[in-house]
Order: structure tokens, then C-alpha cells, then sequence
């Protein structure tokens, strides 16, 4: 059997039907036999910068394993920092490189790197070392990145093996991950703590929703009477608006959040593995009592000692957890009124940003996005880039389902909030799905607008331009001797809806409420890609200095 038949044999068997990419030469023959197949898609990406970030937004707001293919060196670099992306938000993918031929290895043939660059950008890197072994090999990288903690595996496959005809190896029986067995006596001192706690809180990250954990998180919440603070990456796994919600635990957590946590008397930090990016550099302070359940046991004792830690599923520790709480013989403490405590939060955030709503255009970012929560539907996905609105977007505009909300994690890198919205409208055909993006972060991707268009995805993409990398330019204006809006570009902006319309999609200027709200709505119910450009204010505050104030 030829290879590449192998290996889109063993793709679509392991449930992938979706493959994202840049040809080339050297991966002609994948490409062709996937084109002769119409239960596999390719997904054909200008940058592979955005192939990455696409497969990542499929996965994220799916839930299910999506596919690259990439040339080798150029090709491959520019996908390490979606790959790196994933790999810090534990999401799967399985990413093709084309490798060069064995016989020249070492020799600089064209786009050659060392197979081991990539070694520290995955879950796991697998050079395919005999072409007989293509379907096994395939199966094992499926199942690693599946497997939690779920992560990107890169495969390479040398350009002469694709179209060598040989016997392949008998295929294995595609089979989920084993599910993670909870420890009792940890689950059984965990309830204990829980149960004496008069002022619990649940910190959910975002291995809740790996773990399809959102239904077992509002269950507990619920009978703890707990307020409910997320990660970055645990953003949407606890609907915002529930009466427990309390925030985002972020660089711009208020300090009345910051305070729900230390005030506590017993954290449960679940689906997080607490990294440094969330806690700032672990100077959160949390409770005495902290019980840490995760995947991974490098996780535990890294920045937090914790009093119980339990290694296991998200979905099941805390099931299992609550239904000792249920049997258990003795009588809960009194607790302080959880709704009550979450609903403080609320209020002082909602305090904190009020200056910031009652603005002109043009609007600040706060005001926008508040406009933008009114306009998009509830039950669209939205997937967010990183820049200093998404700062602000992490306290102002909610998210109410565990896929409902894309962003990055402790990689937070920019360039990702168009490639991920066409990642999540292929994943979610039936589904409106909006990109919230600054200027900046959209021109490191602006060339998948096209990719939108050619595909046909009726996303709608939201700009909020201020001809600066603004978040840059006030710290270089505030902490060093550099001149005001240092980094702006307002003496040349940028008009994206010519961009826009130069590459055959719909555009509109909104920069009033009104206009937005209108403008949105009727572009989530098209069916052509259609981009929304806001104009915000450059000098407005940026999120972190505002709400520690």
C-alpha cells in the first residue's frame, strides 16, 4: 500500500476529518490522497503560523483531535508557535511534518532542520523510521495527544516514504484514553477539608473542560455554596452568569477577587496546574488549605504546597468528591453565603470599570466590549486574541459554555484570534462564531482573511483598531523614558475594510454603540465572512493598572 494512503487511512479511522495546511512539493502526495477522499478535508492556510492556531481553535471549541501538514524547516518553524501554544493549553493536535530524506540527512538538502528542534514545542515528537510502520506509528501519535494530559505530537514523514508502496503493518483498533482512577483516601480528605471549610472557593482551570467537567463543577459549586473563580484557560467552564460566579483570576484581577481567595479558608484548585502566568509569578495568595487535583504530577508542589493533592481527571475528582461530601456522616460547617461573597466581586469589578463604559468614540475597549456581549449571540463561540483589550475582555465580557470562549494561555501569543475562529466555524458548522481581535494582532494574521473567504466561513471578525500595539506603548510611556504612544502607527493607520473587501469579504465601520450592536447582529446572520472594524481610544487605561487601583 502506498503510504500516503497509509496515512490518510489511518486519520480519518482515528476519527480526524479535518486536516489543515500549506502545500508543497514535498507534500504533494498527502495532499492528493486526501483529494480523492470526501470524508477528510484540507483546509488550505496563507501562513503556517495559522495552520496551527486553526487546528487549535477546531480543538478547542470541538473538543475533538484536528490535523497539520506542513513543509519541512520554514514550514515547520512557523507552525512551532501554535505548536507551543497547544502544548501549554493541553490541547491535541497531530502535526504532519515532511521530513527530508534519510540518505541526505545532515547534508542541508532544502528546508533542512535536525528532527530534535522541535523536541520542546510538543507532547512528543516521532520521526516514522520505516514506511512499513506508517499505520502503527499514526496510531500512537493519535493516542498520545488524546491522552491527558492531551498535547500536540508531531510525526515526521520523510519525503520518500509518501510514495513508496509496501507492506504496512497490521493497524491497531483506535480506542479511547482510559479514564483516570481517583484516589479514595485523597478524595476522602479532601471532602473532610471541604466539609469544615465555613468560606471554600473553587478555582476551575481549563483541563474542566478537557475533561468535559462543567456539569460536575456546577454541581459542587453548588453544594459547597462556593464562589467560582477561572483560570485564563478556565474561562467559560463555570457560566458567567451563575450567582457563584466571581471572575478571572488574571494580571487584571481586582483586588476584591484577589481577596475572595485569601479571605478563604479552604481553595479547591481543579483542572489548573497553577502555573506562574496565572498567579503571577505565585504571589496569589491562597488559603492554608488548598486541595490541587490534576493530570500531571510535576504540577504539584510546583508553585503551591498543597494539603491534598489528587492526581486524576478533572470530571471524576470532583465527582468523586461530591459524592463523599453527600454520604458523609457529619454535618457541614456553617458556611458563609457563597452567592453573597461572588456577587461582592461582581459589584467592585463592576465598580472599577463603570468610568469606562460612559465614553465618545472613540470607545474605549471596556465600552466596546461590553456593546459586543449585548450584540453576540449567547451561544456563539468567540475566540479572542491576545493584546490588551483581551486583558479587559477577561473581566467585561462573559463567557457562558466550556467551548464558547477561545484564548490563549501562558503562551498568549498574538496572531490567534482569526485563525482560531476559522478552526472553530469548521468544527462548529451550525454554530456563529466571532473573532475579537486588535489591530496588531490581526495584521500578524490578516492574511487568512482570504482563507475565510476562499472557504467560504461565514465568521464575523471584530477589529478594535487603535493604530498602536498600545498595551507596549503606555508601559514604555509610564515606567521608561520613552516618548508618548511610542509604538502607534496614527500617522499611517491602517483601514481594514479596504483590507478587507480587497480580499472579496464583506466590511463595515461601527464606532457608536448603536452601530456596533447593528453591525455585529447582521453580520452573525450572514452566511459570508463579514469583518466589523471598530476605532478605539489609543490613551485609554490598560487593564491591570486600572483595576489594582
Amino acid at each position: 500500500m502506498r503510504v500516503s494512503l497509509a496515512v490518510v487511512d489511518r486519520l480519518v479511522a482515528n476519527g480526524i476529518d479535518t486536516v489543515f495546511g500549506i502545500p508543497g512539493k514535498q507534500s504533494l502526495p498527502l495532499n492528493e490522497a486526501i483529494g480523492k477522499r470526501d470524508d477528510i478535508r484540507f483546509v488550505v492556510a496563507r501562513h503556517e503560523t495559522a495552520v496551527s492556531h486553526q487546528a487549535w481553535g477546531y480543538a478547542e471549541t470541538s473538543g475533538q483531535i484536528a490535523s497539520t501538514v506542513v513543509v519541512p524547516g520554514p514550514g515547520d518553524m512557523n507552525a512551532m508557535n501554535g505548536l507551543k501554544n497547544a502544548l501549554n493549553d493541553c490541547t491535541p493536535l497531530v502535526h504532519f511534518a515532511i521530513e527530508t530524506e534519510p540518505a541526505l540527512r545532515g547534508g542541508d538538502a532544502i528546508h533542512e532542520t535536525p528532527p530534535d528542534t522541535y523536541d520542546n514545542v510538543v507532547k512528543e515528537n516521532i520521526l516514522l523510521k520505516n514506511p512499513e510502520t506508517t499505520a502503527a506509528t499514526i496510531d500512537r501519535a493519535v493516542q498520545i495527544a488524546k491522552t491527558p494530559p492531551k498535547g500536540p505530537v508531531r510525526v515526521g514523514l520523510p519525503k520518500n516514504y509518501l510514495q513508496m508502496d509496501v507492506p504496512i503493518a497490521g493497524a491497531s483498533t483506535p480506542s479511547a484514553p482510559s479514564t483516570s482512577t481517583v484516589p479514595e483516601q485523597a478524595v476522602a480528605e479532601a471532602a473532610e477539608h471541604l466539609l469544615a471549610a465555613e468560606m471554600p472557593v473553587i478555582m476551575a482551570g481549563g483541563g474542566v473542560r478537557a475533561s468535559g467537567g462543567t456539569a460536575a463543577l456546577r454541581s459542587l459549586a453548588e453544594r459547597l455554596d462556593a464562589p467560582v473563580v477561572t483560570t485564563y484557560k478556565g474561562k467559560g467552564v463555570f457560566p458567567e452568569d451563575h450567582d457563584l460566579s466571581a471572575g478571572v483570576l488574571s494580571g487584571s484581577a481586582s483586588p476584591e477577587l484577589l481577596d475572595c481567595l485569601a479571605d478563604s479558608d479552604a481553595v479547591l484548585a481543579v483542572g489548573s496546574d497553577l502555573d506562574a502566568h496565572g498567579t503571577r509569578g505565585w504571589s496569589v495568595e491562597l488559603p492554608e488549605t488548598l486541595v490541587h487535583v490534576t493530570i500531571d504530577a510535576d504540577d504539584l508542589g510546583t508553585g503551591y504546597d498543597p494539603t491534598v493533592g489528587i492526581l486524576a481527571d478533572a470530571a471524576d475528582a470532583m465527582t468523586a468528591v461530591e459524592n463523599k461530601i453527600a454520604a458523609a456522616d457529619t454535618a457541614p460547617a456553617t458556611k458563609a453565603d457563597g452567592t453573597e461573597r461572588a456577587q461582592a466581586v461582581r459589584d467592585a469589578t463592576a465598580r472599577r470599570i463603570e468610568p469606562l463604559v460612559d465614553s465618545e468614540p472613540p470607545l474605549t475597549s471596556v465600552h466596546v466590549l461590553q456593546t459586543l456581549r449585548d450584540a453576540v449571540p449567547s451561544d456563539a463561540i468567540t475566540a479572542v486574541d491576545a493584546g490588551g483589550f483581551r486583558v479587559w475582555a477577561l473581566n467585561t465580557f462573559e463567557a457562558y459554555g466550556p467551548r464558547s470562549y477561545v484564548n490563549p494561555g501562558s503562551w498568549a501569543t498574538m496572531g490567534t484570534g482569526l485563525p482560531s475562529a476559522i478552526g472553530a466555524q469548521l468544527a462548529n458548522p451550525d454554530t456563529p462564531v466571532v473573532a475579537l481581535t486588535g489591530d496588531g494582532g490581526l495584521m500578524m494574521c490578516v492574511h487568512e482573511l482570504h482563507t475565510a473567504v476562499a472557504e467560504d466561513l461565514p465568521i464575523t471578525v471584530v477589529v478594535l483598531n487603535n493604530d498602536d500595539y498600545a498595551i507596549i506603548s503606555e508601559e514604555a510611556g509610564r515606567s521608561y523614558d520613552l516618548d508618548h504612544q511610542a509604538y502607534g502607527w496614527d500617522t499611517t493607520p491602517i483601514d481594514f475594510g479596504t483590507v478587507a473587501a480587497g480580499m472579496g469579504m464583506e466590511a463595515v465601520q461601527a464606532d457608536t454603540p448603536s452601530e456596533i450592536r447593528t453591525a455585529v447582529r447582521e453580520a452573525v446572520q450572514t452566511d459570508a465572512p463579514t469583518l466589523v472594524e471598530v476605532r478605539t481610544d489609543p490613551t485609554e487605561p490598560q487593564a491591570s493598572e486600572w483595576m489594582s487601583e
